[in-house]
């Protein structure tokens, strides 16, 4: 449906146009549901678009599950792509699937949303969209719904130690180049995936590199029997505490116990964190080009000072602490936020309204981009019941009044903003494909 035939009023607005937002293309477009793309940049890819202002990956970015795991089923990447590809591989394939579904007509790109505001406290209510389209005059419209899509890795958490430190601080979200480490004393602070892919970039050009740690992780490597690690087993379910006991043994058949290379023991069982797919960390350990260092105590000019009474002098410090979950164009109170989070209907719907969706606020291992499209279909469906006063859209809508169902897979995460809004990807999935059955 062409959104310049169609009232604003009538129409969604949807914020973004990386994996999430493309995927919220496809399915609106798909279920003639009218609605307006915006999007900050002049393309499509979001993060992986490196040319991206907003875009924090690096140049030696690439994809921690496997291509098959993480592809849009209903179109596979091409034939010749690696196994993880890199970001580069991952902006051709999301601006292919981007023209194949003729899905840039809907966006104005170089668009900034300025502000999300409901019109009344009706849970029908329209929306007025605020936009900076950068030619210095602000534009609003009423629309009939609104889907944030902007993505969650975006907005860096940034710690702020004790003291100060004398040399450069930055977040991982700068670093680009590996040059930039050229015979710097670095320390990189936190080892999930881009700590430990940044300071293996590192070894190659600094002086020395260090990496702080707090607490300690599960390693798991790429590659097992010469094939990628996520596309092994998974075939038999196994009961959940099992499955953990059997998968950390297994684990540590391949990549040794990380304790015996100075990291802690984790305080919590696998699979309760987000899994760290990186092996080749371990291996410059071993090797001494990294050293494994505890919790940050303070800072006093080069000097670093750490937990178990050892100190350090760094030129760089680095910190891999993650990303905080940031809408800046809409009050918080309107998404239920409650703690480091959104407390949204399977992590979708706004409880308090019919038509305020997120997508892409969900984080589990092995998710894929997949998932995320059913998230998509699940939103595209719901949003056209209501449409059509389809019995089904209006039960849903009681329904999402409601606290979420549990969506956990009995698994205890770790309470920690990383970790948000974390789910089971088995759980969800199969929930998103019942909800979608249900609604159409």
């Amino acid at each position: 449906m062409n959104p310049a035939m169609t009232a604003t009023h009538e129409q969604i607005a949807l914020i973004g146009a990386g994996p999430s937002g493309l995927s919220a293309a496809r399915a609106l477009s798909q279920h003639g549901v009218a609605f307006q793309g915006f999007e900050l940049h002049t393309d499509v890819g979001g993060l992986w678009n490196i040319g991206n202002s907003r875009s924090t990956v690096y140049e030696s970015a690439h994809l921690i599950s496997s291509k098959h795991m993480t592809e849009f089923k209903e179109f596979p990447m091409p034939e010749g792509t690696a196994d993880y590809p890199s970001h580069r591989e991952l902006l051709d394939y999301f601006q292919a699937y981007a023209t194949h579904f003729d899905l840039k007509r809907h966006f104005r790109f170089g668009v900034r949303v300025v502000r999300v505001e409901p019109i009344s406290q009706a849970a029908d209510t329209r929306w007025r969209v605020t936009i900076d389209p950068g030619n210095g005059q602000l534009e609003s419209a009423e629309y009939k719904g609104v889907v944030i899509a902007n993505g969650i890795l975006a907005e860096p958490n940034m710690p702020q130690w004790p003291g100060q430190f004398g040399g450069q601080l930055m977040h991982t979200s700068a670093y680009k180049k590996a040059e930039q480490f050229k015979g710097q004393r670095v320390l990189i602070v936190g080892a999930g995936n881009s700590g430990c892919d940044i300071a293996v970039d590192a070894v190659h050009h600094a002086h020395s590199v260090d990496i702080s740690v707090r607490r300690g992780y599960y390693f798991v490597p790429k590659y097992v029997f010469g094939q990628p690690a996520d596309t092994i087993g998974g075939k038999i379910r196994l009961p959940r505490a099992l499955k953990q006991f059997i998968d950390s043994t297994i684990l540590k058949w391949f990549t040794g116990d990380p304790v015996r290379f100075g990291f802690p023991k984790p305080d919590y069982k696998m699979y309760e964190s987000h899994p760290i797919v990186n092996s080749l960390i371990l291996h410059h350990i071993g090797h001494g080009d990294v050293k494994v260092r505890p919790d940050i105590v303070r800072m006093d000019g080069h000097t670093v000072h750490f937990k178990d009474g050892s100190q350090a002098d760094y030129d760089l410090v680095m910190a891999a602490t993650g990303y905080k979950l940031h809408y800046p164009f809409i009050d918080e109170q309107l998404l239920n936020w409650q703690g480091m989070a959104p407390q949204l209907y399977l992590n979708i719907f706004a409880p308090r309204f019919d038509r305020l969706a997120v997508l892409g606020m969900v984080e589990a291992a092995g998710l894929g981009w997949e998932g995320r499209a059913e998230q998509a279909e699940v939103m595209a469906l719901y949003f056209k019941g209501l449409d059509q006063a389809k019995p089904q859209a209006l039960a849903f809508s009681k329904a999402r009044q409601g606290p979420s169902p549990d969506l956990s897979g009995g698994y205890r995460y770790l309470k920690v903003e990383r970790m948000a809004c974390y789910v089971n990807k088995d759980v969800y999935r199969n929930t998103m494909r019942q909800t979608a059955a249900q609604l159409a």
